[in-house]
């Protein structure tokens, strides 16, 4: 499933136009994106939360030339199931 398939179904669901949903499923991504830029946590109960974690620095290895090769810390995105999406 894409994107332009959950604006059709929300269009269809909630007997809307097109033009409306794609707005409403744009508000919903961008607030989740800004929410997470600012290292804040989404819960969205029955479906599952979404937290920003940091990732420590570590080694990796180029397959290529086998070099080591240092890779920086940073932030990841973590997805946790909830309970009702898991027993699906």
């Amino acid at each position: 499933m894409i994107k332009a398939d959950i604006i059709d179904k929300v269009a269809r669901n909630a007997d809307i136009t097109k033009v409306k949903a794609v707005v409403a499923v744009e508000a919903v991504l961008d607030a989740m994106k800004a929410s997470m830029q600012r290292g804040e946590r989404i819960e969205l109960r029955g479906f599952g939360v979404f937290q920003v974690k940091p990732r420590k620095k570590g080694i990796g290895r180029n397959p290529r030339t086998g070099r080591e090769v240092l890779i920086p810390p940073g932030k990841t995105i973590r997805f946790k199931p909830g309970k009702n999406l898991r027993n699906l």
